[in-house]
């Protein structure tokens, strides 16, 4: 979150200096994203534990930069919170926050947001294919760039209720493998001013598969292709298939034939979830010892 943080500053400083400020709005709105749906939320049993220092130190110390960034965008609410957290006089009357403050860890970075990536694609297969998220299922499988991922298997585990993570490459031999095919698109608007009337035929070459990938170049209908000129997409050749493709690169396949023994473990969790709801509704303490039936 520290490393996060530092590419924020970077970012909005950015932005504001070429006077974009819809741009840096939009950066310190998936900011918060990050700090309140990932990091609050992962940290809960940090917090109430009460006694990790680096959890809250954390917390405070994003939060009060935070809102330094956020003061030219939104001063009121700015205000407020940097206020509430420091006691001092205005957050207009601070400095602007220095990158350099906090530490540099892009790879780290990079990590995390394709963990959050590929947890946001894992929810919605679980809610396009009717699998509530108490019911654990067997298996997700990430194909593609898994560097680094590895160390968060057991975070997306715990995210998507799944009982293992499996990672692999992405590899044009074994996509039929996984049930996924890829297309060729051509970009008409780019290649039509090169090559005049014969970019229909060639638009009819990529939808007939007369289209080849060797290396870096593509062919098709015996005219290579440019950069910008094309687009190759993946796409799931059965439709049944729990499939979502990842926007950065590759896709996740989530596995949803389950078992007796994972249906019996999903309704304890909808039991608990019940139980607890009831407790809430009857105004009862957490340390309210109670009779169940």
């Amino acid at each position: 979150l520290l490393a996060k943080t530092r590419q924020l500053i970077e970012e909005v400083t950015t932005d504001l200096e070429a006077l974009d400020s819809p741009l840096a709005a939009e950066k310190l709105r998936d900011f918060a994203d990050v700090l309140t749906n990932w990091y609050v939320r992962r940290s809960r049993d940090r917090f109430w534990s009460g006694d990790d220092a680096d959890a809250f130190d954390t917390l405070f110390t994003v939060l009060e930069t935070v809102t330094r960034v956020a003061a030219p965008l939104v001063p009121l609410v700015a205000e407020t919170v940097w206020k509430g957290l420091t006691g001092g006089r205005s957050v207009h009357l601070e400095d602007w926050p220095e990158a350099h403050d906090f530490p540099a860890d892009d790879a780290l970075v990079r990590t995390m947001d394709r963990v959050r990536e590929i947890a946001s694609a894992g929810l919605a297969l679980r809610k396009s294919t009717g699998h509530r998220v108490r019911l654990p299922l067997a298996r997700l499988t990430v194909v593609g760039d898994s560097t680094g991922l590895d160390v968060f298997s057991e975070i997306l585990q715990d995210e998507l209720n799944v009982k293992s993570v499996d990672f692999a490459p992405l590899e044009e031999d074994s996509l039929g493998g996984f049930g996924i095919s890829r297309r060729l698109s051509v970009n008409a608007r780019t290649l039509g001013p090169r090559v005049g009337k014969d970019v229909q035929r060639i638009i009819q070459a990529s939808k007939s598969g007369e289209w080849s990938v060797a290396g870096d170049t593509v062919t098709a209908g015996g005219t290579r292709l440019l950069e910008g000129e094309y687009e190759l997409v993946l796409e799931s050749a059965d439709p049944s298939n729990a499939v979502a493709f990842l926007p950065s690169e590759g896709f996740v396949i989530l596995d949803t034939v389950t078992t007796a023994e994972l249906e019996a473990e999903g309704l304890a969790r909808d039991i608990i979830r019940a139980v607890q709801d009831t407790r809430r509704s009857a105004n009862l303490n957490v340390s309210d010892r109670i009779d169940l039936r």
